[in-house]
């Protein structure tokens, strides 16, 4: 894989955009920029080729700089997940900043089917994001990715020690992704990417809530249930375990939309863009078992 253009990566200190950055370095598609609030996280990186340079989203002044000399673009979702507008602020800025920058491709990563809330919002910040890429006059990729394999890592402990797994999604299944196969298909997409499209990236197969605790129980070798309950019900538990309200919301809106067969699609976008099958939920969970053993 290799590009005559210079890519910038946005968010570049997290997981996914570290290992985009790392993968273009190891490809060596061409010249990399990477920004961050703390260019100081990425020293690693800055010693093995990339430009790293300062960036703050919630200083629109920063960006011209911070974007200078980029052809291609990879703007990841900021982390400000409240229900303030600050995200979708954020991204506006982030996208009127790169085409004035001179960005001719803007490579985004979103959701799986966002749609306009009437108030700012996990998913409407990721609909509205499209919009003002869709409006800039740049071409685009809205690289869609399902809901990360990584996060059960997070949940399925606890529904281990409880022997419970609550959920609003009923019956919908989901087709789980590991954070990896996004980060090699943006990689991929960022370098490669032409026109205006739209791309679900998901995993093999969409699974159920029901599947999900099968799955924790033949690995953990306990008994797990999955209950579904009504959203007013989820809400009630996650604002309970003290999850801030934007959070609550986003979450309840991603099970919504999985009990409603949203997240149910299965593409082959992760094996069209990186030449390998997205690994199973299976697969990864057992590879990870360790990981789901219950804290405390």
């Amino acid at each position: 894989m290799t590009s005559d253009s210079t890519l910038l990566v946005t968010g570049a200190s997290g997981h996914l955009g570290r290992q985009v950055i790392e993968a273009l370095l190891a490809a060596k598609a061409g010249k990399v920029i990477g920004t961050t609030r703390d260019p100081a996280k990425l020293a690693d990186l800055a010693a093995k080729g990339a430009d790293i340079r300062h960036a703050d989203f919630d200083k629109p002044e920063t960006l011209a700089a911070a974007f200078a000399g980029a052809d291609r673009m990879l703007l990841i979702s900021t982390d400000a997940v409240g229900a303030d507008g600050r995200r979708i602020a954020q991204q506006r800025a982030a996208v009127k900043a790169a085409v004035a920058a001179g960005v001719k491709h803007i490579v985004y990563l979103s959701a799986p089917a966002p749609y306009p809330t009437p108030e700012p919002s996990l998913i409407g910040d990721h609909y509205w994001t499209e919009q003002a890429i869709a409006a800039s006059g740049a071409d685009f990729t809205f690289l869609r990715d399902h809901l990360y394999t990584d996060l059960l890592l997070y949940s399925l402990p606890h529904a281990i020690e409880t022997g419970t797994l609550y959920t609003a999604t009923g019956t919908g299944g989901r087709s789980y992704v590991t954070r990896e196969d996004c980060a090699h298909t943006a990689t991929a997409v960022l370098a490669k990417a032409t026109g205006k499209s739209a791309l679900d990236v998901t995993g093999p197969a969409p699974l159920t809530q029901d599947e999900i605790a099968a799955l924790a129980s033949e690995i953990s070798g306990k008994p797990v249930k999955h209950v579904a309950v009504p959203a007013e019900g989820l809400r009630q538990g996650l604002t309970a375990a003290g999850l801030p309200a934007g959070l609550v919301e986003g979450l309840v809106a991603f099970d919504v939309a999985a009990a409603e067969g949203f997240h149910a699609i299965t593409t082959s976008v992760v094996k069209d863009w990186t030449g390998r099958e997205p690994q199973s939920v299976r697969d990864f969970l057992f590879e990870n078992r360790t990981a789901l053993a219950p804290k405390g």
